[in-house]
């Protein structure tokens, strides 16, 4: 059995990561901000992933065993902070929004990390700290977790779709091929991953969608290879989702 690192107390630090690196699993006994200044971030745990682009920040509890993966040029910026500041009283890894100042922020909380990754309790930092969590308080918490199965056929079902996100066949068609039937799929996908087949099938496009974004892949490449009928279709849901299109998410 791989053993978790433990590492107790949460760095307060920035990162870069090139595409494709990953930091494996391990747990904090602090709570841990991560936020992608750019690329994209995935963070996984036992119970499925979270995606945030730059405009989101990962809320990661104290004592979750969890990796991180870097989607594109990773810029990584990690706010450790104590078990006891818990402003939206959040017990699960969780999504938020990261208005503006939320990211300037982070952005200087991170700046001036010391070599052990934490840093000085000095007065304006317990001060920008303070700021920093009124707003985190007011984040509005968003819908990009794409759960994981833990039923061996759910999870067969979901491995085929996490390898082509374009596949469009029916949950009927799908259930044939794992040898399941379309009412027993429907059933696992309520009871297993809290979601109808639809959204979790829309979930898991958006999370290959902005990995791909995230490595510059072209949004007509993106729509087709995430299974969208068209580009405007694609950026139709990517809008309604993340409130901007995708070409604007680019900037961000």
């Amino acid at each position: 059995m791989t053993e978790i690192r433990h590492t107790p107390v949460a760095p307060t630090s920035t990162r870069r990561l090139t595409r494709g690196a990953a930091i494996d699993a391990h747990r904090h006994d602090d709570h841990q901000i991560a936020y992608a200044g750019r690329g994209a971030l995935a963070i996984t745990t036992h119970a499925g992933t979270w995606v945030a682009p730059a405009d989101r920040a990962i809320w990661v509890p104290a004592g979750t065993v969890h990796s991180h993966q870097a989607h594109g040029e990773l810029e990584l910026h990690l706010v450790g902070l104590p078990a006891d500041s818990n402003p939206l009283a959040l017990d699960r890894p969780t999504v938020l929004t990261v208005s503006p100042l939320l990211r300037e922020l982070i952005l200087e909380y991170t700046r001036h990390p010391d070599e052990t990754g934490d840093t000085p309790d000095t007065p304006p930092r317990a001060r920008l700290r303070a700021v920093l969590l009124d707003q985190l308080s007011v984040s509005a918490q968003e819908p990009l977790h794409l759960p994981a199965p833990t039923d061996p056929t759910l999870t067969a079902v979901c491995g085929l779709l996490h390898t082509d996100p374009a596949d469009d066949r029916t949950l009927a068609a799908l259930g044939r091929e794992v040898g399941a039937s379309e009412r027993t799929l429907s059933r696992l996908f309520r009871t297993d991953l809290g979601m109808t087949f639809p959204r979790w099938r829309t979930h898991l496009r958006l999370y290959h969608a902005l990995t791909l974004l995230a490595e510059d892949t072209p949004v007509t490449t993106v729509a087709h290879l995430c299974g969208w009928s068209s580009a405007s279709a694609f950026i139709d849901a990517f809008r309604h989702t993340f409130g901007h299109t995708p070409g604007t998410h680019r900037r961000l």
